[in-house]
């Protein structure tokens, strides 16, 4: 059966996975006054987030992702992923849809999930990550289910269920990613890049509150390369 190794795997993307409804359920509360709920508390779990993917990015995927590539695979595939999650976002600014925080939340804890699994085959530690995970997926699970909801408000219950069968997402790709993608460790640092780029391109476009415009994308990518300059330097440095 499975060794030691793939259990704590495994439980660590299950954990992880479970604060989206964790964050979902979070939401459904109504004992918080109406007017703090909506100001300062969503503001407090925006920054709770946005603190956490900053985290991921320059504390975990960069750094692993940068081992295995060149100065220009490193750039190519981190500018990918900010242009990728800028494509997302005009898509889904363009449908209207009520589900653009879900995709969003998605579109990183897919990717995080393979590099965790990756992780875990070469014999790195999966907690800081599987953590980060975790507290980046309860506020996008708290945000999620709150767009969501005025549509859907006779389903809410199923809606819960469906974040719980997301949350199976995290066991699923991990395993991908121990035992696939591990025997191709170029192609996981350029999904941990592709998933940087797209993540701080998210903080910048969605959280920081002077950077983002109406209906205009452009902006947050001078946040990316700002961000490279820094990558870039710190590789020809090193």
């Amino acid at each position: 059966m499975f060794d030691s190794s793939v259990i704590n795997l495994l439980l660590v993307a299950t954990i992880a996975g479970l604060a989206m409804p964790v964050g979902a359920m979070l939401s459904t509360r109504k004992s918080i006054q109406p007017q703090w709920l909506e100001q300062e508390l969503r503001h407090g779990i925006l920054a709770l987030g946005a603190g956490a993917l900053i985290s991921a990015v320059g504390l975990v995927l960069v750094p692993k992702g940068a081992m295995d590539l060149s100065v220009f695979g490193v750039v190519a595939c981190f500018v990918s992923g900010s242009l990728a999650f800028m494509s997302l976002d005009i898509f889904l600014a363009k449908k209207k849809t009520a589900g653009s925080q879900l995709a969003a939340m998605l579109s990183d804890f897919v990717p995080e999930s393979i590099a965790l699994g990756a992780t875990a085959a070469l014999g790195g530690s999966t907690l800081l990550l599987g953590a980060l995970i975790a507290v980046q997926n309860l506020p996008e699970g708290f945000n999620a289910y709150r767009e969501m909801l005025p549509k859907n408000k006779k389903h809410s219950n199923k809606l819960i269920i469906i974040f719980v069968l997301m949350a199976l997402l995290g066991p699923i790709f991990s395993l991908i990613g121990y035992f696939f993608l591990s025997q191709f460790p170029v192609i996981t640092s350029g999904i941990m890049l592709f998933a940087a780029g797209g993540i701080l391109y998210s903080v910048f476009q969605d959280i920081a509150p002077q950077i983002r415009m109406e209906n205009h994308w452009l902006p947050p990518l001078g946040g990316i390369l700002g961000f490279l300059v820094g990558v870039v330097g710190y590789m020809l440095e090193s």
